[in-house]
């Protein structure tokens, strides 16, 4: 039986041998080309970098550019011995840096390339291009580095730079090389997919003496870089550039938004630094002195610093307290109250209670309101009250993230009856225990990004819309995908914000806001002081104008300026003149606002100092 299968068995299996003898025959003997390839060349396939898409402000202005470079890669196994003293002298490089690029590549991959010197400029690589049939194993490709025509906004923006071993090990996709940028931070972080475009590569041949004798089957094989997506931004870079100016010497943050649209016209972290620093060759140590400076220039202060809101809050107050109806703005509140700065006149109204940014009236609001179950109007425990403050609030965008197009945006802090029986024990605390929370201090903590959304809360009179800071990505501007955004509301009705806005007014004219005053426009804000242990405490100020059609919100913040009216109100007021009018003819009012300083020694308040 086994001797009839044997031959058909050993017909096939002889059958497939010669048909293999025969194909290598053709390839190798008869098939002149796959000869020529082999015998006199190699096929080297090359990555084209496409560049990386571009930013820009509302008028089309370029926040962040690029330059063409050229890098060096190296594959280790192509690699023949090569007199270092002239390779390093051409390059201006020295022994041991070559030794210890060689060896990492080495240890990556003998195979495949590895980066061995960056940025090389047209200029250098015109000068060393012909050397290069020298040193095989070692080739250029086309890359970028960003640049910064504006010099503003580092913060925002953010910065590439090499992608770190562990994300480079867990991609999902096999898109990025051991020595790839990646967006780190900033925009170009969280707009990486955007602005990295799609690489193209090439199948070049070379011959034994490493010269490039032309693409492989006429370039049938290659693909083509496709360049990235711009970013078109809703910033105005005049505002930007001012808020810069107004910053000097000082320590804090604004945030400008576009209320109709959640847009951010500008964004300034202070104090910054020259964008251009971390992005070339000196990327590692420029970084590594910014990390030591104890001013946390790197710090992104607009979505990641925490401040307690002070007065500004009582804002929140008026309109809820309205909305549930525990007080009108007739209301008349004073005494009985932890808070004794204020007599029983500048209480009369909540209108006048804004405007004198009165602690008691406020105090005496915030009780009401966590004693009072605003669907039934019987009263409650203050843990319950809390839980329904606490959503509240939250729809006025605190205690969340609000969903900028920034990477570690905070949530927040935000008082909670959970927080306050971990402190004091369950049912061990009382309004009495928790009262600094009614004039915006004690379990708070809120950056400046929800500061500005909570004054455009009120220029759109109850609602807001996602913050963010591009309004559409691709290669032409009128062809983009638009950024997308969602509509949260407050909840309240718009007439008690309307309610609220009138005291925002008189704040302005007439109260702790004057320094906000801009000639022909009506600016609604309120000024706050934001308690600081360690040191004089910082200035707050929030604003939008006009008061009706409002075109910008504002937030600003000067750490250890004290007094919102005196240090951020006027900042506020020039930056809003700025964008609705396209200049202003206060130059000497704004010296004066840039050489101003303030510092961080602690002193003991005023009374003013506590009243904001």
């Amino acid at each position: 039986m086994f001797e009839n299968r044997k031959f058909p068995i050993l017909i096939f299996i002889y059958t497939i041998g010669a048909i293999y003898l025969l194909r290598l025959f053709y390839l190798q003997v008869v098939d002149e080309e796959y000869r020529t390839i082999d015998a006199l060349n190699s096929v080297r396939k090359e990555i084209s970098i496409p560049l990386r898409g571009q930013i820009y402000d509302r008028y089309g202005k370029l926040i962040v550019a690029n330059e063409e470079v050229y890098d060096m890669y190296v594959i280790p196994q192509k690699v023949l011995p090569f007199d270092t003293v002239s390779f390093c002298r051409l390059f201006q490089i020295d022994k041991p840096y070559v030794d210890s690029m060689l060896a990492q590549a080495r240890d990556y991959s003998k195979l495949r390339a590895s980066l061995f010197l960056r940025q090389l400029s047209k200029q250098e690589y015109s000068g060393v291009i012909d050397a290069m049939i020298q040193y095989p194993g070692f080739h250029f490709e086309q890359s970028f580095y960003r640049t910064y025509p504006a010099n503003t906004m580092a913060n925002a923006l953010g910065y590439i730079g090499e992608i770190p071993k562990k994300q480079f090990e867990e991609q999902e996709e096999e898109y990025y090389r051991k020595g790839d940028y990646i967006g780190l931070a900033g925009l170009e972080k969280y707009y990486e997919l955007e602005l990295r475009g799609i690489r193209g590569s090439r199948l070049a041949l070379m011959n034994s003496k490493g010269e490039d004798k032309g693409s492989y089957q006429e370039g049938r094989y290659d693909t083509a870089a496709v360049i990235g997506n711009n970013l078109y931004t809703y910033i105005d870079l005049g505002v930007q550039q001012l808020a810069d100016s107004l910053f000097q010497g000082k320590v804090g943050a604004v945030v400008a938004i576009e209320p109709a649209t959640g847009g951010i016209i500008a964004m300034g972290s202070y104090p910054t630094y020259d964008p251009a620093l971390l992005s070339g060759r000196e990327f590692p140590k420029n970084y590594a002195a910014l990390t030591r400076n104890p001013d946390r220039p790197l710090n992104n202060r607009p979505v990641s610093a925490f401040y307690r809101p002070g007065s500004t809050f009582k804002l929140v107050q008026a309109a809820i307290g309205l909305g549930d109806g525990v007080i009108t703005t007739s209301t008349s509140l004073s005494g009985n109250s932890k808070f004794s700065m204020h007599s029983a006149g500048e209480t009369a109204n909540l209108l006048m209670a804004i405007m004198k940014s009165s602690n008691p009236y406020f105090d005496n609001v915030l009780r009401r309101i966590l004693h009072n179950d605003p669907k039934t109007g019987r009263a409650i425990p203050v843990d319950e009250g809390m839980k329904l403050w606490d959503e509240q609030i939250m729809r006025f965008g605190f205690g969340r993230q609000l969903g900028i197009d920034l990477p570690y945006e905070t949530k927040g802090l935000i008082p909670t009856p959970e927080r306050y029986d971990k402190i004091y024990g369950k049912k061990q605390w009382k309004y009495s225990t928790i009262y600094s929370i009614s004039i915006g201090e004690g379990e708070y903590g809120v950056n400046v990004l929800k500061l500005a959304n909570m004054a455009s809360v009120f220029a759109n009179r109850g609602y807001w819309i996602t913050p963010h800071i591009v309004r559409s990505t691709g290669l032409d501007v009128s062809k983009g995908k638009n950024t997308p955004t969602e509509i949260t509301k407050t909840n309240i009705d718009k007439r008690h914000f309307e309610e609220v806005v009138r005291g925002m007014e008189m704040v302005v004219q007439s109260g702790t806001g004057r320094a906000a005053q801009i000639s022909g426009v009506d600016v609604c804000g309120k000024t706050g002081t934001s308690q600081n242990a360690k040191g004089k405490d910082h200035a707050i100020f929030i604003a939008f104008a006009p008061k009706h059609n409002p075109k910008i919100a504002i937030a600003v913040v000067v750490e250890n300026g004290t007094f919102g009216g005196r240090a951020s109100a006027p900042i506020a007021g020039l930056l809003m003149e700025k964008y609705l009018k396209g200049s202003h003819n206060r130059e000497a009012y704004k010296e004066s606002i840039m050489n101003t300083r303030y510092t961080t020694v602690a002193g003991g308040k005023s009374p003013r100092e506590v009243e904001e």
